[in-house]
This record gives structure tokens, C-alpha cells and sequence, in this order.
């Protein structure tokens, strides 16, 4: 057996001995380092273990017409919840919520036995419900404030306000394409648990209100929404389509004033209806545009001097173009014209003409400065650009000869509109958008729009006016003229595309144009999608503007160009219905012999036109306007109560 020297053990023992000082030293020196230095962040870290927290929404901002008539509004509601470690009798407790909020007994009591901190049990609850469950005073079981989406018109323009789901998070329309600005900013209650997650009595507790998010004042305006409405279900009803599309913007400023499709549905009740009826298919699909589409040829080609007003054309019914015959309508040919009657006539061989006399790469230039082929920049979801076939060797020379009176390619109505609005405009393209205004607690600013363009001169765009005034004062659109104001328009017919050809008996009806043609304050399109009976445009199409044009132009108080007939009409005044009943005021304005279109769904009238003690032909038709009950909810406050139950 080996001896150690006692030297030997000494020496060891203070070694370890050194060690253990030094060990102790080093854990002296790190307890002092998380004692002292890292005190706060250690509670701070077993508070919030400690600590349960329950989302609260912040409330979502308000979608509001032009004239800041509410359209999509948040108001106060309730969410139940549970802390499944505090419910005392999981079984009972679901019993009792299952019959105060008619909700599934068997969903509750699955929620209430989960090991998680927080169930939620049901969303959007009614004041009622709310203050029963509190009354009930069942353990484990709060109330807390949140907020539901309400309509005070209605569906108005519900393809494009779009709708919010459970979470009031946006699922469709402006309500998703704004959300983040719409959505507030969350919210929270907080109390301290203990170990098995139950409330301490004397812990901590505390309550953030969520934030509000901001607002939206649309280009929309309820009054020229309503109309667009009633004539496109009109419209597509007597016609027997299968979908009808009316869209009025301001030419000036890009600014949509209305947006009307049918078949439409509810926005309170969406999941009912098909997905077809929800999407805006102004900005979500194309179609191929037909003779509309002429406005444009014919603006491009007098740009590039191919045309002048004083070109002509003889019609023999077709064109040669490559080997194919392309053909007019008219069969038997439209004969000698003039540029202007080629536009009356609605002449197919000549815009194909002027397609070839373009040639591919100028024409193709022209459509891309009218932003054809490609997105518009519109400020709402799901935006597709339609078809426009770039200059190549595949690309045959009478594609482009179809293009020129609207077939082989294809648009959305709001770039036809767009088109449209450029040539009433002075040739300065201004895109389209449906937000005017996005308002804060900070302030107010303007949306992210894209930048208005000249694309084609002002003198340029005087005279396709011009032509298009004259297509509808002597030619196909004559059906759209409205007494006092000169309208300026194409009609359209298109055939359906069905299975790569062209179809015979399915079409797509359409009317574009603008008025007054000097000034112009709207800008329409009337899209009818396989009428029965009758298709062209001129006889189905043109009517439903000439209403339209002058229920708008007179709503928005533009004057009657006087007539050059000398009217022998007698001229009366208009009496003041304003604050009247419905009925009352239909009544006074029928005994004094006026036709009356009554708008909106309300019961009090709002206001008139022609206004009160305005001089009109006896007979005139009068317009007025109605408001939502007074006594209707429209509580938006971002003052929400403590959480009930925390």
C-alpha cells in the first residue's frame, strides 16, 4: 500500500480547499448577478407566468358614402369566455350557458374540460345574454366587450364593401383590401392565477380598451348607388340576363360613384348566397368588349393621323384581312360614310381598317397608354389586367383587325371605363378608385392611387366626343339620348366565348358613354350578359342609360341645356315635401300631377330634385330621397366598458 506524506495531504487538501473557495466565490458572485442586476427582469418573468390575459378587440373603423352617410359600422357586443381551471362543475355550468346562449351543451362542456388557459365559448352575444351570464355568476365564466358589424342602409354596393368574419377580420371587398387600416388595435384584461390557473383574490388585475381603427369615406354616393341598383335589376330582369353590371364614376377625378350588380346578395346574411354574387366583377373579370371598344380605336387612330373627320369609307358588308373575310353587322354593307357615320353605323370593316392601318406595334402602344392588358391599380382585391397579345410573328395581322371593333382581346369594366373617362377628360387618363379619404385620430389623407396621365391630346379627345355625341344623337345609340343633357356613347354587342369559339346565341350587351359631352359629370357603363330576345346594344343597352343618365344628372343638380323648340308646356313650381312621410309627400307631389321616383328605404324625406319652388314643366318627374329611421342604433363609440366577469 502506498504512503503519503503528510505534506503530500496538506498540499491536496488545500487545493480542494482552494476550489471550493473558488466555487463558492464564483456562485457568490453569479446570485449577486441575478439578485441585484437581473432582479427586475426574474419578477418580471414570474409575474408573467403568473399572469392570464384575454384578448379584447379594438373596435373596427367605419366605412362611410361620400356625403359620410354610414354604410358599414362597428357597434359594442359581448364574448363569453371560460378559464377552464376555475370552473367548479364543468357539467352543469355548460347546462346553464347551453340555455342562455342557445349554443350546443356538448360544444360548451368539450370547451370548459381543456387544459388551456382561456376557451372562448361564444362571439357577438346581445346585451341580454351578456348581463344574464354575469348575473348567473358562474365560476370560472367572464364577458368581455367586442363588437359586431352592422349596415344601417342595408346591402348597399355589397360587392364592393365587402364583409368581415367571426373575428371581425376582413374576408372580401374594401373590408379586406383596407384591413389593417380598418382593424383596431387589440386590447387586453389581465389577472394573476395561481399554480392550477384559478384567479388569486388579491393578484394583480388590469384592463387596456382596445384602439379604434381608422375610417373610410368612400367615392361612393348612396343616392347614385341606389339608382344604379334599381336600374340594373331592372334591366336584368326585363331582359331575362344572366348578370347585369352598372358602373358610374366622375370622368374629372377617377372617382367611382357607383357600383351596381345583379343578382346580389345580403351582406348580413352571406354565406347563404353563391360566391358568384359576391365578387365585384368590375374589377375581378373580363369580357371582350365589343363595339364600345371603337371609342378607342377611334381616338388612337386619329392621334396617329390614320384618321382625320374628314376620312371616308365605302362598306360593302366585309374586309379582306389575310384570307378572312371579317364582316359588319350589316350584311349588306353600311356603303359611302363618313368618319362620323362609321361611328353611327357602328361600322366593323372600318375599325378593322383602321386596327391595320395602326399596324401592331402602334396599336399595342396606344392600348398600353390607355392601361389595357395590364392592372389599373384600382384599390380593391383580386384586380386581373384581361388579354392583350403583344406584337409577334404568331400574332396574325386580322387578330389585330379584330381588335379594332372590340373582339380578341378582353377587359375589365373598369379599364373600359377608365377609356371612356380619358376621352370625356381632355385625353388625361385618371384611374379609377372607390376611397377618397382615409381619416385617423391623427388626421385625414388621400389613398395610394396611381398618378392621372395625358394619353391622348385634349384636341384629340374633343373630337372622339364629338364623334361618339354624334353616334348617339343620329346613330345606334339614339335610345340613350336624354332631353337637356348631350350624351356621348358607343353601344356594344360582343358573342360569348364558349369552348375556344365564338358563341351564336349567347351575347354580351353594353352601352359606355359620358354626359353632359361638354362638361362631363358622369361616366357610365351598363354591362348585360346573355340577354334573351333582343341583344343589340341600341335597343336593349341604350334605353337603361337614358334613365340612368338623367336620374343622376339631375340628382346631382346639373343643368338642362335648354331646347331650341320653343316648349309650350306650362311651368309650375315644385312644392317643399322635405321632412314629410313617404306616403304624405308622394301624395302632394301626385295631386299637383308630378311623376315621383321615391329613393332610398327610409321613411322621412331628405331632400328632393327638382328643389323645393323650382320652375318645371308640369308633369316633370321629381326625385326624393329618404333617411334611415331616426331612432335606428348607430352607437360607434370606442368608450367600451370594463370586461364583465374579470
Amino acid at each position: 500500500m502506498a504512503r503519503y506524506s503528510i505534506a503530500a495531504v496538506q498540499r491536496r487538501v488545500l487545493v480542494l480547499l482552494l476550489i471550493l473557495i473558488a466555487a463558492a466565490g464564483l456562485l457568490t458572485v453569479r446570485l449577486a448577478y441575478l439578485q441585484l442586476w437581473q432582479n427586475e427582469f426574474f419578477q418580471a418573468k414570474a409575474l408573467e407566468q403568473r399572469l392570464q390575459r384575454i384578448p379584447i378587440e379594438g373596435l373596427r373603423g367605419g366605412i362611410y358614402d361620400r356625403n359620410g352617410v354610414p354604410l358599414a359600422v362597428s357597434v359594442s357586443a359581448h364574448t363569453v369566455y371560460a378559464i377552464p381551471a376555475q370552473v367548479e362543475d364543468a357539467q352543469a355550468t355548460a347546462k346553464t350557458l347551453a340555455s342562455m346562449l342557445n349554443v350546443d351543451e356538448e360544444f360548451i362542456l368539450e370547451r370548459l374540460q381543456k387544459h388551456s388557459a382561456v376557451e372562448w365559448i361564444k362571439k357577438k352575444i346581445t346585451d341580454q345574454e351578456a348581463r344574464a351570464i354575469i348575473a348567473a355568476d358562474l365560476p370560472g365564466i367572464g364577458v368581455v366587450p367586442s363588437s359586431t358589424r352592422i349596415y344601417p342602409y342595408g346591402s348597399v354596393a355589397p360587392q364592393v364593401l365587402g364583409f368581415v368574419g367571426i373575428d371581425n377580420q376582413g374576408l372580401e371587398g374594401l373590408e379586406l383590401y383596407y384591413d389593417d387600416f380598418l382593424r383596431g388595435t387589440p386590447g387586453q384584461t389581465i389577472f394573476e392565477r395561481d399554480a392550477q390557473g384559478r384567479a388569486l383574490e388579491d393578484g394583480v388585475r388590469g384592463y387596456l380598451p382596445g384602439k379604434r381603427g381608422g375610417d373610410l369615406i368612400l367615392t361612393l354616393d348612396i343616392f347614385i348607388q341606389r339608382i344604379a341598383e334599381e336600374e340594373v335589376r331592372r334591366a336584368t330582369l326585363e331582359t331575362g340576363s344572366r348578370l347585369g353590371l352598372i358602373l358610374i364614376s366622375d370622368p374629372k377625378t377617377g372617382e367611382i360613384l357607383a357600383t351596381a350588380i345583379y343578382p346580389t346578395f345580403d351582406l348580413e346574411n352571406f354565406a347563404e348566397y353563391p360566391a358568384a354574387n359576391r365578387k365585384n366583377i368590375a374589377v375581378t373579370d373580363t369580357y371582350e368588349p365589343g363595339s364600345t371598344f371603337k371609342a378607342v380605336t377611334a381616338a388612337l387612330a386619329l392621334q396617329e393621323g390614320v384618321a382625320t373627320l374628314h376620312s371616308g369609307f365605302f362598306d360593302p358588308g366585309y374586309i379582306l384581312v389575310s384570307g378572312w373575310r371579317v364582316r359588319c353587322w350589316n350584311r349588306g354593307g353600311h356603303g359611302p360614310q363618313s368618319f362620323v357615320e362609321t361611328m353611327q353605323n357602328s361600322c366593323n370593316p372600318y375599325y378593322a381598317k383602321l386596327a391595320i392601318d395602326l399596324g401592331p406595334e402602334r396599336f399595342y402602344d396606344g392600348l398600353v397608354r390607355f392601361n389595357l392588358g395590364q392592372k389599373t391599380g384600382i384599390d380593391f382585391p383580386g384586380e386581373v389586367g384581361g388579354v392583350l397579345r403583344a406584337p409577334a410573328p404568331s400574332v396574325p395581322l386580322v387578330t389585330w383587325a379584330n381588335m379594332g371593333f372590340g373582339q380578341g382581346l378582353t377587359v375589365t369594366p373598369v379599364q373600359l371605363l377608365a377609356c371612356f373617362g380619358a376621352i370625356a377628360n381632355k385625353g388625361i387618363y385618371t384611374p379609377l378608385h372607390y376611397v377618397k379619404e382615409m381619416v385617423t385620430e391623427e388626421g385625414s389623407f388621400p389613398p395610394d392611387i396611381p398618378e392621372a396621365r395625358q394619353v391622348i391630346s385634349s384636341e384629340i379627345a374633343d373630337t372622339t366626343a364629338y364623334v361618339l355625341r354624334m353616334a348617339v344623337e343620329r346613330g345606334s345609340g339614339k335610345r340613350a339620348e336624354v332631353p337637356g343633357y348631350d350624351v356621348a356613347g358607343k353601344t356594344g354587342t360582343a358573342q360569348l366565348v364558349e369552348h375556344g369559339r365564338y358563341s351564336h346565341s349567347k351575347m354580351v350587351t353594353s352601352f359606355a358613354g359620358f354626359a353632359p359631352k361638354d362638361d362631363p359629370q358622369m361616366a357610365a357603363l351598363l354591362v348585360l350578359w346573355e340577354p334573351q330576345g333582343a341583344f343589340y346594344g341600341g335597343i336593349i343597352a341604350s334605353p337603361v342609360f337614358a334613365r340612368l343618365a338623367e336620374k343622376v344628372l339631375t340628382y346631382m343638380g346639373v343643368e338642362r341645356k335648354a331646347s331650341s323648340r320653343t316648349s309650350t308646356v306650362r311651368q309650375v313650381a315644385v312644392p317643399d315635401v322635405g321632412g314629410m312621410g313617404v306616403e304624405e309627400a308622394v301624395a302632394v307631389l301626385q295631386r299637383q300631377n308630378f311623376r315621383v321616383e321615391v329613393v332610398g328605404p327610409g321613411t322621412r324625406i331628405v331632400g328632393q330634385v327638382p328643389g323645393p319652388e323650382a320652375e318645371v314643366d308640369a308633369g316633370s318627374l321629381v326625385y326624393i330621397y329618404t333617411d334611415i329611421e331616426s331612432g335606428e342604433l348607430l352607437e360607434t363609440t370606442t368608450d367600451q366598458p370594463n370586461p364583465y366577469g374579470a
